[in-house]
């Protein structure tokens, strides 16, 4: 755990894909937060759809238990830890015993190029990468999506709201901005195809992954991440490690199979001159508020939040588990073999998006709590609203 990264608000994960569950703790919430265990449930319901999942999302019904650290629906300032059932155990207990048994196992000697099988196999000295992959898997990104619904809760009280959608499926890509509103409606839907906001857009998309269903393969994507409602000076300028877009990058890196992240309309920018690029800074005498012509910056400038929304995306890499196997070398006979295939997706971009609000919220609320302080809620949001009449009155 990087503590520039969870300054306060500190969460770690634990579990395995197939083991008996996972498990998230967090620390530093204030007291008196209102926790809904369905919004939990809605959010980890949400990162499970999307076309293109796999037959794991038929087993897995994921449904949050909270032991500690909330009664009666608020948060009491203590430890929070949820566990989250794994329905898939019962096929995978005799293989992954806590004690010994009579040494049944379902060995992964055939490790997969892209994931991190080869890697930690060397790293930890296993000739099996089983160990391996089943804590590498996204299926740990679960507890992430648990934490995040927390953060959320908290970032609600001030009015912060973070959402996202897909913007590309492999070359098919979303060719216009997304409106806040459309986000919103899109995170209500009860059937979710690719999380895309356009219609026209998604059917290309869909035959992207349906031509990756055909020929066996995977397919990657991007997906944008959109934090609205944000005040100014989150963050800060002062030091490497305290810049909120370093540590809202390292965020969405860490997500399984994300291979880059842009903050903001950074590809765009990089390839522009200076005149085209900056949002101009203008000001309303009617509204005493300072206003911007665009927001190319995504919200970010200088390491600070500039009170416009907030606005990341992470690019996925097709994932590593293809039906169609690539060439390998089996870690037992050093011979050349095709890798191993476990049951998996096809393309996960729309799951990646969710989890990708879970970060950005983890990030934000960790911010916030570092700026505004407070053991109860009361005395953040009174902490939270003096310094709103600052910026109001500056």
């Amino acid at each position: 755990m990087l503590d520039w990264m969870f300054c306060m608000f500190r969460f770690e994960t634990a579990g395995e894909s197939h083991g008996e569950c996972l498990v998230a703790t967090v620390t530093g919430m204030p007291a008196g937060i209102p926790v809904s265990i369905a919004a939990i449930d809605r959010e980890l319901w949400r990162r499970q759809q999307g076309f293109g999942r796999g037959g794991r999302m038929k087993i897995e019904t994921d449904r949050a238990h909270i032991v500690s650290g909330v009664r009666h629906s608020k948060t009491i300032g203590s430890p929070i830890a949820v566990l989250i059932e794994n329905k898939d155990w019962k096929n995978w207990s005799e293989f992954l015993p806590v004690e010994e048994n009579d040494g049944r196992k379902k060995t992964v000697t055939r490790p997969r190029p892209g994931h991190a099988d080869l890697a930690g196999a060397i790293k930890y000295d296993f000739q099996d990468a089983r160990y391996i992959l089943e804590r590498a898997s996204a299926r740990e990104t679960t507890a992430r999506v648990a934490v995040g619904a927390l953060a959320k809760a908290l970032l609600a009280e001030m009015g912060i709201q973070v959402l996202s959608h897909v913007i590309a499926v492999g070359s098919e890509r979303l060719h216009r901005a997304a409106a806040w509103e459309e986000l919103v409606e899109l995170s209500q839907r009860d059937e979710v195809l690719l999380a895309c906001v356009d219609a026209e857009a998604e059917q290309r998309m869909k035959a992207v992954v349906d031509e990756a269903y055909r020929t066996g393969d995977t397919v990657g994507g991007v997906f944008e991440v959109v934090a609205h409602g944000v005040p100014p000076g989150l963050g800060s300028h002062i030091a490497w490690d305290t810049r909120l877009d370093g540590k809202l990058a390292q965020a969405i890196v860490s997500m399984q199979a994300v291979k880059g992240v842009e903050v903001g309309f950074a590809a765009d920018g990089a390839s522009s001159f200076g005149s085209k690029v900056q949002d101009t800074i203008h000001y309303n005498r009617d509204d005493r508020k300072f206003t911007r012509s665009a927001n190319r910056a995504g919200g970010l400038e200088g390491g600070m939040t500039n009170g416009q929304d907030i606005v990341v995306r992470g690019l996925l890499k097709p994932i590593s588990t293809l039906r169609r196997p690539l060439e390998s070398v089996d870690l037992t006979t050093r011979e050349p073999a095709l890798a191993a295939y476990e049951r998996s997706d096809v393309a996960v971009v729309p799951a990646a998006g969710v989890i990708g609000e879970a970060m950005v919220a983890i990030v934000l609320a960790s911010a916030a709590i570092e700026k505004f302080g407070g053991d109860s809620l009361k005395e953040m949001m009174r902490n939270f609203e003096g310094y709103l009449e600052q910026v109001k009155n500056f």
